[in-house]
């Protein structure tokens, strides 16, 4: 849950009670207002009908769209919580230098001259330093002799990170790391650990196939294998099934199949082999 201040706190649960609303829908609006810029808001809160959007000083849209009463509760509480955050600290300072704080790269750099983002990546270019955040990990670069006036992302590829300077576009990987880890780096990582995690997901697939295989020929050779019934004393002497040449002959291809693989030893299968030829 979003964390409050206490004068947070003390406003959200001031206005839920003048609301009739929980503090969690109350909390709800105040984060979809906050992240609107204060001027507008797309929220889902099932007190307030579902889904709907606020915009300051123009149309209110609830899920109950003929529900006029609605609509002026969502347009007074959304400006009523615009006008908190603008004039209260409701949500705790994150603090520079940490991630997800809009000063996110390290606070001995100083203000840069120039920042951006672009997709998942951040950069703010300061006097002979480049900071880039991808995926929450900062790298700092020392830019040398270049004079940077841009970073981007090659088309294609969430990694590979050029900027154009006085001497062309460069890639940031040729500049040399003080702190942090190459982007290119920390994804290849992720990537290698994937593909294995992939790689032996399939074999324990293939495994589970072949054992599952294996147990469903071993079940057919045994049905058409079992001789008669010890317990029915009175059955004729000649009880075994009779096959086919063909139908021996595939039989005895699936239990060579179950030595191979282990599953029958030697003797096992010459045994078996010798008593179906000799039904023939």
């Amino acid at each position: 849950m979003q964390q409050l201040t206490d004068v947070g706190h003390n406003l959200v649960n001031g206005i839920a009670s003048r609301y009739g609303l929980s503090q969690n829908a109350v909390l709800h609006m105040l984060i979809a207002v906050n992240n609107g810029g204060g001027s507008m808001a797309q929220f889902n809160s099932p007190e307030l009908g579902g889904s709907g959007q606020w915009m300051r000083g123009g149309m209110t849209m609830v899920g109950d769209m003929f529900n006029y009463g609605l609509k002026s509760t969502v347009d007074n509480l959304c400006n009523e919580l615009s006008n908190v955050l603008s004039s209260n600290q409701v949500f705790p300072t994150i603090p520079a230098g940490t991630p997800g704080s809009n000063q996110w790269w390290p606070g001995d750099l100083g203000s840069p001259f120039s920042s951006g983002a672009q997709n998942n990546i951040r950069y703010a270019i300061f006097p002979n330093r480049l900071a880039v955040e991808l995926n929450g990990l900062v790298s700092v670069y020392d830019t040398l002799d270049h004079n940077i006036g841009g970073v981007s992302q090659q088309q294609g590829n969430n990694t590979s990170l050029t900027f154009s300077s006085q001497w062309g576009t460069i890639n940031v990987d040729t500049l040399p790391l003080i702190s942090g880890i190459q982007p290119s780096a920390a994804q290849q990582d992720v990537a290698a650990h994937f593909t294995q995690q992939q790689a032996a997901h399939s074999t324990q697939q293939a495994a589970h196939s072949t054992q599952q295989a294996a147990q469903s020929t071993q079940q057919v050779v045994e049905q058409n294998s079992i001789p008669a019934s010890a317990n029915n004393v009175d059955a004729p002497v000649n009880t075994h099934p009779q096959y086919s040449t063909n139908e021996t002959l595939q039989i005895i291809e699936k239990l060579a199949q179950l030595r191979d693989s282990n599953a029958l030893s030697d003797e096992e299968f010459n045994s078996k082999k010798s008593e179906l030829l000799k039904r023939l």
